[in-house]
């Protein structure tokens, strides 16, 4: 079933309640309905019809009731609590005044079906309204003014790409209570991380295991929510389903990848990359700061070295070259910010008559 009517898939538990509650509720209507009817050798049909119709209706539907239970509480539990307050208002509100209407409409025919609805109804609306536009409502009665462009632009949960999984700096961040929204991990994610798991080769199997291992370790952490939903089995192109449940659903997508970054915002989706939160954190090498790099490779123009900063940054040393293999003292030119990360170009102080040392 896929993820978005509903993924609910009814357990031996639910099945066993529907069936149940459907045998003891047929068998009840059954009883009633033959001591209302005319005496008669029916009573028994009567009351084998109603049990089997509550044995079909307990095992199909009662668990689907279950299941919407289920999904209601999980949504209130991810809900603030001042938008259910302002919900509980709003419900009251509308009730109230399908009473005052009520009071009314019980003079006509099937008056009190038509209050009935009209209480349902009324109660639905303020819900959502007392929900939806609670900055306004709280404003109208003097309280402070909120942004309500500010509210809807809030995240309130982030699907979660392989790619963020293996990175593993996900687990740091949560560790350090930035991440305030829920984490979803779609089962279509799941699978992929562990084919990369089960990945004959080792590197790939122990990238894999690693995001397994970071999973577990964010299900530990009490300051985030992170959740497993099911999502269709029959899915191939994982990232185009993270971009459909994104759209879908209103969530962010939390992502390192590159390709996958650009088509979710040209679908209009919310991206988190972990990558441009790095580069904004990164020091910013000042042009005139001097740095010791070791030269690890020829650049691609004539007498260029290439060396890399702990992080991983990227330095085009000029003349660096004769520094191959060798670590050296260079004064950065100029810094490029690009969306693969940060490139810094440098040359060796005073040209030629740089300083070198070999490496130890």
């Amino acid at each position: 079933m896929s993820a978005d009517k509903g993924s609910f898939r009814p357990s031996f538990l639910a099945r066993s309640l529907g069936l149940f509650f459907g045998t003891i509720g047929g068998l009840a209507l059954g009883y009633r309905l033959a001591q209302t009817g005319p005496e008669g050798s029916g009573h028994l049909v009567v009351e084998g019809l109603t049990t089997v119709e509550g044995i079909i209706f307990g095992y199909l539907v009662v668990p689907y009731f279950l299941g919407g239970f289920r999904r209601l509480d999980r949504g209130l539990k991810g809900t603030p609590l001042p938008d259910l307050v302002a919900g509980v208002a709003g419900t009251i509100v509308g009730l109230v005044t399908a009473v005052l209407i009520g009071y009314f409409v019980n003079q006509f025919p099937y008056g009190v079906p038509l209050s009935a609805v009209l209480a349902l109804l009324l109660a639905v609306v303020g819900a959502s309204l007392g929900v939806t536009r609670r900055g306004e409502l709280v404003a109208v009665f003097g309280g402070p003014k909120v942004d309500s462009d500010l509210a809807n632009r809030r995240i309130k949960a982030a699907l979660v790409d392989t790619s963020v999984i293996i990175d593993g700096r996900i687990l740091d961040l949560v560790r350090t209570g930035f991440i305030d929204f829920k984490l979803i991990v779609p089962r279509c994610v799941l699978r992929e991380l562990q084919l990369v798991a089960d990945s004959s080769d080792s590197l790939r199997r122990s990238r894999g295991r690693r995001g397994l291992d970071v999973l577990a370790e964010i299900q530990q952490e009490r300051d985030v929510r992170i959740e497993f939903p099911e999502s269709d089995e029959n899915v191939v192109e994982v990232d185009s389903e993270l971009v459909r449940l994104a759209r879908k659903s209103g969530y962010a997508v939390l992502t390192n990848d590159f390709n996958l970054n650009r088509v979710a915002r040209l679908e209009g989706v919310l991206v988190l990359n972990i990558n441009d939160i790095a580069n904004a954190m990164k020091v910013i090498a000042v042009p005139g700061e001097e740095l010791t790099v070791s030269v690890v490779r020829e650049g691609k123009e004539p007498g260029q070295g290439v060396a890399y900063l702990d992080d991983g940054t990227m330095v085009v040393v000029e003349s660096g070259r004769k520094f191959l293999n060798q670590t050296t003292a260079v004064t950065v030119t100029s810094v490029l910010q690009t969306a693969a990360g940060r490139l810094i170009f440098a040359q060796p102080p005073g040209g030629t008559d740089a300083r070198r040392r070999r490496p130890e």
